[in-house]
């Protein structure tokens, strides 16, 4: 088949042949090859997507779960506020009724009930601000009832109570001012 180190022409046609057959499977190999790798960066691209999208929309939920929470213990505070400040009026005035009591003690429930809520939504941040809204509308309604009921001890007077209304403000101020901050919302 060789002569003088030469191949034959038909050894050569039939390297040759074995040569292009070989070089079109490898094309053919390396062209899948890369389109697979081009489909796996593309899936993992989708998935990466997906991914991001599902963590935003997530965060967007706990967003609209807190700002929902925020609004309802803010509504809450203040009805029981105003409800607090009319007891006190009405103190004053002497003229307590078993509706302004009903109508204080339906709104401490529900603003207990909503800080309830809160406790288990908000971030420590704005649990703080709605704790310090919380105890300060307490002792404001413990000093009212104790005057109320005639009970009142020597530092839980009208004055005292006042104070607490006054104070309630700006606790409420505060709590609202730091919902807005954790909602993103400039004050």
């Amino acid at each position: 088949m060789t002569f003088g180190g030469i191949l034959s022409p038909s050894t050569s046609a039939l390297v040759i042949a074995l040569v292009g057959i070989a070089g079109t499977l490898a094309s053919a190999l390396l062209t899948q090859r890369s389109a697979n790798s081009s489909k796996m960066r593309e899936l993992e691209r989708v998935d990466e997507q997906r991914r991001e999208d599902r963590a935003y929309q997530a965060e967007q939920a706990g967003i609209e779960a807190r700002r929902s929470c925020y609004v309802a213990l803010n509504i809450a505070a203040r009805l029981y506020q105003t409800a607090l400040t009319n007891y006190l009026v009405a103190i004053r005035a002497g003229a307590v009724t078993d509706e302004i009591r009903a109508d204080v003690d339906e709104m401490r429930r529900e603003h207990r009930s909503r800080h309830a809520e809160a406790q288990m939504v908000v971030p420590d941040s704005v649990l703080e601000a709605a704790g310090a809204v919380n105890g300060n509308l307490g002792k404001f309604y413990g000093i009212l009832k104790s005057i109320d009921l005639g009970t009142a001890n020597a530092d839980e007077t009208i004055e005292a109570a006042e104070a607490r209304r006054v104070r309630s403000w700006d606790f409420l101020s505060e709590m609202r001012a730091v919902m807005r901050r954790d909602l993103g919302i400039a004050p």
